[in-house]
């Protein structure tokens, strides 16, 4: 009977020491977050595609941190009303119309930051394209747009930087990849192949780069509501690959409001994390993936099944604006068009 009680005792005193430890490691932990927290206030940073959808989402939040903003678009109106919009935030904007897919064009933008600015703190790759449709309408040119724009600009870029952050002893990139680079989608094969690039990209930087003080987030974002559906590229029966993607970009269930997104990954990039992954959704298909693949990859066969078939014009590429129908409006959908309204999709 003493020894039950001695061992209950002995079980208590443990269970309360591993609680104490455990709020010390975890005070011990913000603690330290806290003291190596980026300050954005008067610090430089490039964003590719900063002109609309998240990469404009991203300046309106560093702004509201009062960074100096770079922001680059092959669009120049899109930068020129992105520019009046953050100047009136109180930044400092420097907006150049750019093709980052092009070498030289990322090297002119980091060179103007020098020139305007004197240092650039942090680089973020959002820069992007998509094209949706089925593998059997996609051409080699598809992937290698792909590539040239999602994962050669993103090197282009920081090959451009870097120089600058090794002699300024420090710097910050955030890669803003896609759980289509974690996890290969039906319909957006040239997509996910050019994300998974990235994502390797970054992760291997990241483990390169630390010992010289330079920092390297990977962010997998999951689908948002920036109003981005109208901007993509079609393939196949155009209005029907318009219609889902965009009701999939609508739709509260399926995607994340991208506002608090940008937040996330600005937070991220503050406190150094090496990887965020921003939906519970996406949290769980990355999960999967590391532990049964097969099981993810009967998922996605069987999703690609209810996805549409290609349609007579379907080697012909369209955008997603010139592919509406009445399968892509509605209640959802005009979920979607309030955002490119409010983020310069239009």
């Amino acid at each position: 009977m003493e020894n039950n009680s001695n061992q209950g005792l002995f079980s208590g005193k443990t269970a309360l020491w591993a609680a104490a430890g455990l709020g010390l490691y975890a005070a011990a932990r913000h603690f330290y977050k806290e003291m190596i927290k980026f300050d954005f206030q008067d610090k430089v940073v490039v964003i590719t595609g900063g002109a609309r959808g998240l990469g404009l989402l991203l300046a309106r939040e560093l702004a509201a941190k009062g960074a100096n903003l770079v922001i680059c678009s092959r669009n120049g109106e899109q930068i020129e009303v992105a520019e009046q919009e953050l100047r009136q935030m109180g930044s400092i904007v420097l907006g150049l119309k750019a093709d980052v897919s092009d070498q030289r064009d990322a090297s002119r933008v980091i060179e103007a930051t020098i020139s305007q600015f004197g240092r650039i703190d942090l680089l973020i790759n959002n820069a992007g394209v998509m094209l949706v449709g089925p593998e059997n309408v996609m051409d080699v040119e598809d992937y290698k747009t792909a590539m040239d724009t999602n994962f050669w600009a993103a090197l282009y870029m920081i090959k451009a930087a870097l120089p600058h952050f090794h002699e300024q002893k420090e710097g910050r990139i955030a890669n803003i990849c896609s759980i289509g680079g974690k996890v290969a989608v039906p319909h957006l094969l040239p997509y996910s192949v050019s994300k998974f690039a990235m994502v390797a990209l970054s992760e291997g930087l990241h483990a390169e780069l630390k010992k010289d003080n330079i920092h390297v987030t990977t962010v997998i974002p999951n689908l948002m509501r920036t109003g981005s559906p109208r901007n993509v590229s079609l393939k196949g029966d155009h209005e029907a690959e318009y219609a889902w993607f965009k009701i999939a970009g609508s739709s509260p269930l399926l995607s994340q409001d991208a506002a608090q997104a940008a937040a996330d990954i600005v937070d991220a990039i503050a406190y150094q994390e090496t990887e965020i992954v921003l939906t519970n959704t996406a949290k769980m298909a990355v999960a999967l993936q590391g532990a049964s693949p097969s099981l993810v990859s009967l998922a996605a066969s069987i999703a690609n099944r209810f996805l549409p078939k290609s349609g007579p014009e379907g080697a012909v590429i369209r955008k997603g604006y010139e592919s509406e129908s009445d399968k892509s409006k509605g209640k959802v959908a005009s979920i979607s068009d309030r955002a490119a309204l409010q983020n310069n999709e239009t």
